[in-house]
């Protein structure tokens, strides 16, 4: 699957997906870091990637309507941090990248997955 990690999910993440066979690249990779969430959904529609956030304005489905996209991710981890972030992450990541996520919006949380 083609992925695309928003700056502010945990550079491990991009390791564990492209060990795992994913074509993966990164907003900080790109010199996007820091860049405006529209500008950010451009390249990843534009490169057909699947967009990993923890950024809640992405999920906004009138600014941003998910049958544009290639898939959005929105992870909504339990607590803050680094490390719970990833923990979570690779939680529920791996069982999410099977199914088929185009046109989609899917929140992650503990309690399961939304989509929209």
């Amino acid at each position: 699957m083609k992925l695309k990690l928003d700056e502010n999910i945990p550079a491990e993440l991009l390791d564990d997906l492209r060990e795992a066979g994913h074509e993966v690249d990164s907003v900080r990779e790109e010199g996007l870091a820091g860049a405006p969430d529209p500008v950010v959904l451009e390249q990843a529609r534009a490169e057909g990637r699947v967009l990993l956030t923890l950024d809640k304005g992405i999920g906004d489905l009138r600014a941003y309507p998910p049958g544009r996209f290639a898939g959005i991710v929105l992870l909504r981890p339990p607590s803050s941090g680094r490390g719970a972030t990833l923990t979570f992450a690779r939680k529920h990541v791996p069982s999410l990248l099977a199914q088929s996520l185009s046109g989609r919006l899917v929140v992650v949380t503990e309690r399961g997955l939304r989509w929209r």
